[in-house]
């Protein structure tokens, strides 16, 4: 354990994230996503909910703040114009931890799929809710 630190931020989160340069991406993902097959850096949360992973990661990783989009979320596959309620949740997530305003933009769901393919790695958590997908692009740390 070390000070400071969420919990679950587990050591093999922690090095995929101080890894991570400025531009890489992180998905955090659901409990049904296919993230075996989606990538080589799997990392699983399992018992963990999706804003409980994305709090600890935004508790250590910035946004990246030089880009129009740095959060994506999956489109309802049923009703693209739906935000679904994890998604929401995300967004107040957002909101309160980061010191700008990041919104979300939503992706179709084999344009996310893709999309997280191409992240440094992806985080599979235990969240049951549907939509509950989002990929964080890894902002630059404030100078000292």
């Amino acid at each position: 354990m070390l000070i400071g630190l969420d919990p679950i931020l587990s050591p093999e989160l922690l090095y995929a994230l101080r890894a991570m340069g400025h531009g890489d991406e992180i998905a955090i993902v659901d409990a049904n996503y296919p993230a075996s097959s989606s990538t080589e850096q799997l990392i699983r949360l399992d018992g963990v909910d999706a804003p409980t992973a994305l709090k600890a990661v935004l508790s250590v990783t910035p946004l990246d703040i030089y880009v129009e989009d740095a959060a994506f979320s999956m489109q309802d596959a049923g009703d693209p114009d739906n935000l679904p309620a994890a998604v929401q949740t995300f967004q107040t997530i957002i909101n309160d931890v980061c010191n700008s305003s990041h919104n979300i933009k939503q992706l179709e769901r084999f344009a996310f799929y893709e999309h997280a393919k191409n992240a440094f790695a992806i985080v599979q958590t235990g969240e049951t809710r549907h939509y509950g997908n989002i990929i964080l692009k890894k902002g630059v740390l404030p100078s000292a």
